[in-house]
């Protein structure tokens, strides 16, 4: 499980997140991962009372346009990036942690972001590990335009 070790490096983590998300009070996150709880009460404490973890939503309905997660491998990163997409909208952005420990792991992510339709933008070392930012392209649009 991805523990932040501290107060400073949670904040670090979820201002970086929401930095690079571009998160905002009206738009519904969905958390996901064994560090989304930590996740999950970081936005909550600041005013986000629009997120979520997959684990409390009721019924995948691809209304959530953000999406968090943090977790300890590429594995169950995977995992929770599969668990997330039903709840995911067509032009949904993604914030992931991937943790220091495991620099080998990013590639597999970076190629499961692009399985699922996602492109990275931006990338951010913390103290904690690289956060990764990937952003969907609205399948929709992309459909009208062929």
């Amino acid at each position: 499980m991805v523990q932040l070790h501290s107060v400073s490096d949670q904040t670090q983590v979820l201002d970086t997140m929401i930095a690079l998300t571009r998160l905002s009070y009206l738009q519904r996150a969905i958390i996901a991962g064994s560090g989304g709880m930590e996740l999950y009460l970081g936005l909550r404490w600041r005013g986000f009372m629009r997120a979520t973890t997959i684990s409390t939503s009721r019924l995948p309905r691809r209304q959530h346009a953000i999406g968090l997660l943090a977790d300890h491998n590429s594995a169950a990163l995977e995992k929770a990036l599969t668990e997330m997409s039903p709840f995911l909208c067509a032009s949904a952005t993604v914030a992931l942690l991937i943790d220091a420990d495991r620099s080998g792991s990013g590639l597999e992510v970076r190629a499961k972001l692009q399985q699922m339709g996602f492109q990275i933008e931006a990338g951010v070392r913390c103290q904690q590990g690289l956060v990764l930012s990937a952003c969907r392209q609205d399948v929709g649009q992309m459909k009208e335009v062929a």
